[in-house]
């Protein structure tokens, strides 16, 4: 079977830092990891490839550093990889990010099967998966928590659906999202770590690709982000109501509240 697995390379979020004059993350390898998800997709490829065999290829979309998660995937056993890079695909929303993403799914072949992490840490919309299937057509399953290959040509994808489970027959091809609780991602072997030094990135730019100019980077987003800016816990304010009645007590405790908008 051919895998294809898509990942990204993401703002670390316990080390996210804001540039205060852009409103924008600041970018570098110090603070960029592989997106946890995506790190489950690896490890559900790698597990199907060992059951029926094939190949595990990777692919990216980003800026030339982001051949640094490419790298890492090799190193936990995919076979190859491509970045999907040009600074004509900057700025792009989930919806022209899922589209170039389809045009290179093309470029590089057909698959049995994509897998993509359910969502992504920096943006969390869980929107580039389903987009791609519906790009090339093909049927999708999100937010799978079990995989399993029991009929050939067909896997069964195990989701949760709020308090229920709920298990589906997928025809394949087909693209799966996956979720942190599908699997234990695997460490990078030591043969892994010497593979990822032989293993060529291969890229793929706008010229490379059949992309319609106006459907890619910010021109191709009907949705642009304007700022970003890390969440700060709210201030704990301890009131402390000391002498008087209980009426005066329950008064300015009221007051209080009605302050904070809770009475």
């Amino acid at each position: 079977m051919k895998f294809l697995v898509c990942v990204k390379q993401v703002v670390d979020t316990s080390q996210m830092e804001v540039d205060p004059a852009t409103g924008r993350l600041k970018r570098n390898n110090a603070n960029s990891i592989m997106n946890p998800m995506d790190r489950n997709a690896l490890e559900a490829a790698f597990a199907l490839r060992d059951q029926a065999g094939g190949r595990v290829t990777v692919i990216s979309m980003g800026p030339p550093q982001a051949a640094a998660v490419l790298k890492e995937a090799i190193s936990m056993g995919a076979d190859e990889a491509y970045l999907v890079t040009d600074r004509a695909f900057g700025g792009a929303d989930t919806l022209a990010t899922s589209y170039t993403l389809s045009r290179a799914i093309e470029k590089i072949g057909s698959f049995d099967l994509i897998l993509c992490g359910q969502e992504s840490i920096d943006s969390n919309t869980a929107q580039v998966g389903p987009e791609i299937a519906a790009t090339l057509g093909m049927s999708d399953v999100s937010a799978a928590v079990g995989i399993s290959c029991e009929k050939e040509g067909f896997l069964t994808v195990e989701r949760q659906m709020g308090d229920n489970r709920e298990v589906l027959e997928m025809k394949l091809p087909g693209l799966i999202t996956c979720t942190g609780e599908l699997n234990k991602p695997r460490y990078p072997s030591i043969k892994g770590i010497l593979k990822k030094e032989e293993v060529e990135v291969k890229n793929l730019t706008a010229a490379d690709l059949n992309v319609d100019a106006a459907r890619i980077g910010m021109k191709g987003s009907p949705t642009q982000v304007r700022q970003v800016r890390p969440v700060v816990p709210p201030k704990k304010e301890n009131l402390r109501i000391e002498g008087g009645t209980a009426e005066d007590a329950a008064d300015e405790l009221t007051a209080a509240l009605k302050k904070l908008n809770l009475a």
